[in-house]
């Protein structure tokens, strides 16, 4: 509760380390600019932001939900974000880090009563706590990081992903790569920002198994009943090596974690796993783990989410006066979701497998495969 001390954190990626900024602005101007920057803080690539460099009369905020800033996934991803944005930008910074539900109200408001311009709250859990707060404080801007309710007053701006996409290619590559037929993938929290990303990944599957007469098994969650494998939390790493043990016991060789820190328990378990002979991999996801985890080497890949790169351009966006309600929606076709590189197992992925998911990608993007989640959010 309160103003979070300056953290110490091992993992997090330097700015350098964000990724593309080319995400949509639903329904608002053009898109920011998709090339890649070199560095996200401007410094190595010498970046004339129109807002200039000095900008300490600005004070950017961010309250983390209840995985802190150290979660190796979304809470970090935009926290690194508003820490580019202060590296380039030259604004003050506040962080208010949430340990359980009960920290998100007063650490916003905490962040109010210390004059913050713009308060950033990290999760979808931090929706209830940021709407009547905004809606008492008109003139203070709120940017909501995978908050998916589009019922907010103007001073609010969502940032939100329609993750089943990339997600939906997670799963044609797991069932592509699969040894045992098969995968598994499980949920923190059952709320939209996570069954999104197992809906898309069953969905993926589901495409390869029709596309090659494939008979791939998800075990975890079945997109028609909506029923599925939840610990409950982002916080219980335990429970999330008792589920993935359990799912490499039915025989699942690639396990995806929707579950923020819960996760590290899957990796947990997958590494002791393969030191007792199995070949299990893992795909994270929000954050690219393979840089951001200590156990990279059992992950095949990421669903990435762009956060960081949101959270910069909303923040100079609003230094420039041209803050807006709109949401930002990342997608494959703008940049703002995708799948990270394969890393370890770059020569292991076969070529034709690496051919065909460029091919699907494509199809998502120009519209002729439709992953068609219900949790996808308005474009």
């Amino acid at each position: 509760m309160g103003i979070a001390s300056p953290l110490s954190r091992k993992a997090l990626l330097p700015a350098a380390a964000l990724g593309l900024s080319g995400l949509l602005l639903s329904g608002c101007g053009a898109a920011p600019s998709e090339e890649p920057s070199g560095s996200a803080s401007g410094s190595a690539s010498g970046s004339t932001s129109a807002v200039g460099s000095d900008n300490s009369d600005y004070t950017g905020c961010i309250v983390s939900d209840a995985g802190g800033f150290d979660d190796r996934s979304f809470n970090q991803s935009s926290y690194e974000g508003l820490k580019a944005a202060e590296e380039e930008f030259g604004i003050e910074t506040r962080e208010a880090q949430s340990t359980s539900p009960s920290d998100f109200t007063p650490n916003v408001n905490s962040m109010l009563q210390a004059g913050c311009d713009s308060i950033i709250g990290v999760g979808f859990l931090l929706g209830d706590a940021i709407k009547p707060i905004a809606q008492d404080n008109p003139d203070t801007h709120f940017v909501g990081v995978d908050v998916t309710d589009p019922d907010f007053p103007d001073n609010v701006q969502r940032i939100i992903y329609d993750t089943a996409q990339a997600a939906f290619l997670a799963g044609y590559l797991a069932a592509g790569t699969t040894e045992t037929g098969t995968v598994a993938t499980y949920g923190g929290m059952e709320i939209p920002t996570v069954t999104i990303f197992m809906d898309g990944f069953a969905a993926g599957v589901e495409y390869y198994n029709e596309q090659k007469g494939a008979e791939v098994e998800v075990l975890g969650w079945d997109r028609d009943s909506k029923n599925g494998s939840f610990t409950g939390d982002f916080d219980n790493q335990a429970a999330g090596k008792t589920n993935t043990t359990n799912f490499i016991n039915e025989g699942a060789d690639i396990i995806m974690p929707v579950a923020g820190p819960v996760g590290l328990g899957t990796l947990d378990a997958v590494t002791a796993a393969n030191a007792g002979g199995k070949d299990v991999k893992v795909i994270w996801v929000d954050s690219d783990g393979y840089e951001t985890t200590e156990q990279g080497e059992v992950i095949l890949t990421s669903v990435v989410k762009y956060m960081g790169d949101a959270v910069k351009t909303v923040i100079e966006s609003d230094l420039a006066g041209e803050f807006s309600s709109d949401p930002y929606v990342g997608t494959l076709e703008n940049g703002g979701v995708d799948l990270a590189p394969f890393h370890d197992f770059e020569s292991k992925v076969p070529e034709e497998l690496k051919t065909e998911l460029e091919d699907v990608k494509a199809g998502i993007v120009d519209g002729s495969i439709t992953v068609g989640s219900e949790y996808s959010p308005e474009s």
